[in-house]
């Protein structure tokens, strides 16, 4: 951890924040490694269930740093697709994180950073946040943020979004189903980490592990090959220790809290 990040866990709720402030939480190459690192750093984190990203500042996160745009210029090809290659590792990391993972966006979420609060498992947004990806308005591509986006909301709406670049409120952002929830701004942080502990108790980590790795690769597979995985995983879990408890807690008509 750095002063770029912050890291903290209350109550099993690990609180990953980004402080950058004075950049508007924009995206550098440091500043991705680090929120890389404590990402990792969460994942291996014993103490903690659920992760939320949040952010200081009067902004989640710009996307792109400007000076970082302004050395893309300058770049080679290979030194571009290494810089492209590190931030979609950043996305893949959170998409593929083994535990859950709540974003709690309060004001701009832009380009890269529309990405970084929606490839969550969960977004709530103040009722004061914008939503936009930007990038078709200054001559680029929101080529890794299409990868996540499709898969959440389907061409027809990613289409209007990726190809207008312009910036909609919480609501419209709920109307896409890009966000979970909104709140007033002066509850939100109470309300995620409400829904946090709720989900600390009431879910399994093992299941919902599993069920997030089926998440990612279900969508992939062709029919047969899905429903085979399916069965596969099926099976496995039915050996699991979380497994094993829950159905019991079921059958002696026990109150389960994980």
């Amino acid at each position: 951890m750095n002063d770029l990040v912050k890291y903290e866990v209350k109550e099993r709720v690990a609180y990953i924040t980004l402080n950058r402030p004075e950049k508007r939480n924009a995206l550098s190459y440091d500043f991705v490694q680090a929120i890389r690192n404590t990402f990792l750093f969460a994942e291996e984190d014993a103490t903690c269930k659920v992760i939320v990203l949040r952010a200081n500042g009067d902004a989640f996160c710009a996307g792109a740093d400007l000076a970082s745009l302004q050395q893309l210029q300058n770049n080679t090809y290979e030194e571009n697709l290494a810089d492209s290659k590190h931030l979609a590792a950043l996305y893949l990391q959170i998409y593929h994180s083994k535990k859950m993972v709540i974003s709690q966006v309060e004001g701009a979420a832009f380009a890269g950073g529309c990405g970084l609060a929606t490839v969550c498992d969960f977004c709530f947004a103040s009722n004061t946040a914008k939503f936009a990806y930007t990038e078709v308005k200054i001559g680029f591509i929101p080529a890794i943020v299409m990868v996540f986006l499709l898969r959440q909301v389907g061409e027809k709406v990613a289409r209007q979004i990726l190809l207008s670049g312009d910036t909609f409120d919480a609501h419209k952002a709920l109307q896409h189903e890009l966000i979970t929830g909104i709140f007033d701004e002066q509850i939100i942080e109470e309300e995620v980490f409400n829904f946090a502990i709720k989900l600390c108790k009431h879910s399994s980590a093992q299941s919902a592990a599993a069920t997030k790795q089926m998440l990612a690769k279900v969508p992939e597979l062709p029919l047969m090959d899905a429903i085979n995985y399916a069965a596969e995983m099926n099976a496995k879990t039915r050996a699991s220790e979380d497994c094993k408890k829950g159905i019991n807690a079921f059958l002696q008509k026990e109150k389960l809290s994980w």
